[in-house]
């Protein structure tokens, strides 16, 4: 397994999703719920940053590996799952937003892992749909942790919520879109 800094901000991000998990489990005299708002929304931030920034990263020093392609997807799709259930548990989203995203994250992995068996996993590469999805679903999430109902008179719960119901849209549409890239691959 390489090590460089990329890998390494990899790893942070798969270190920071048992810290990001553990805040919302800790007692309520040691720390506000508002406070745990801002600290979870500053770390999911954090990895948002890092996921590009690893990547970009490893790009320039070519640096790439196979390790690293794996554990990037793996880190981003861990973080977001966790970062989903615990807004369902804190009702400030739905579970229908968490069971499209979180099925359709697992379906295109399966679907990327057989077609690199099969040589061709060029076939399904992150399209600009997917990366649509990506972006409004990574701000629908970080306002949703914010939480506040009454930021400088914005309810981020429903303007997150409005998000997600976004990226729920571009979440099918993608997976649609990867579908029929892989479908070709075969006709």
């Amino acid at each position: 397994m390489p090590w460089n800094i990329p890998i390494l901000l990899t790893w942070l991000r798969v270190l920071l999703i048992p810290v990001f998990t553990v805040l919302f489990y800790l007692p309520g005299e040691w720390v506000s719920i508002q406070t745990v708002n801002w600290i979870a929304a500053a770390i999911f931030a954090t990895a948002a940053v890092t996921d590009w920034f690893d990547g970009f990263l490893a790009r320039l020093w070519k640096q790439t590996s196979d390790f690293g392609a794996f554990l990037d997807p793996v880190a981003d799709k861990l973080m977001v799952a966790v970062a989903l259930l615990l807004l369902v548990s804190l009702n400030r989203t739905y579970v229908i937003f968490a069971m499209i995203i979180i099925g359709r994250e697992i379906t295109i992995s399966a679907l990327r892992e057989w077609m690199a068996q099969m040589g061709r996993r060029s076939s399904v590469a992150v399209a600009t749909i997917g990366k649509l999805k990506t972006a409004a679903q990574m701000v629908a999430i970080l306002l949703l942790l914010i939480g506040l109902e009454d930021f400088h008179g914005l309810n981020l719960i429903t303007i997150g919520n409005v998000l997600m119901f976004v990226a729920s849209v571009l979440t099918i549409w993608s997976m649609f879109y990867y579908l029929k890239m892989a479908w070709k691959e075969f006709n």
